[in-house]
């Protein structure tokens, strides 16, 4: 059940339409994902969104594109983001994420939460060597 009702692929605010198109442009697809629909209840926000992803996910950068995938899907997981967990996990097996892959992520992911968890409920100190301040 969502809070907004989403807008059509073929939207008539102009704004919706400019950023629709470049999704198209970008991904190479007519297809536009829910997230996008209900986002452009608010064309200035999902400008933003949209610009922040394009530029962030689809950029050339340090990080190869199905690592950052994979880092998008670990976020998600954390988030407990059921939507971010498919369509990153969907956008990652595009990538080229194996399921050897998938799985090691997984289990990174879990292992992380549980040791998270612990040094949380210890309260542990970090320890002077991992600041990068001393």
């Amino acid at each position: 059940m969502s809070t907004v009702t989403p807008q059509p692929s073929t939207p008539t605010d102009s704004r919706v339409q400019a950023v629709f198109d470049d999704i198209r442009a970008v991904r190479g697809s007519d297809f536009i994902n829910n997230f996008w629909l209900y986002l452009a209840f608010d064309p200035a926000l999902l400008e933003d969104v949209w610009h922040s992803v394009r530029d962030t996910m689809v950029a050339p950068s340090a990080l190869d594109p199905k690592v950052k995938e994979m880092i998008y899907i670990a976020v998600s997981v954390a988030n407990a983001c059921q939507y971010c967990i498919h369509s990153h996990t969907a956008a990652a097996k595009a990538k080229g994420m194996t399921g050897a892959e998938h799985a090691d992520l997984l289990r990174v992911i879990g292992l992380a939460a549980r040791t998270n968890h612990l040094a949380n409920g210890l309260q542990i100190p970090v320890d002077a060597v991992f600041d990068a301040d001393k």
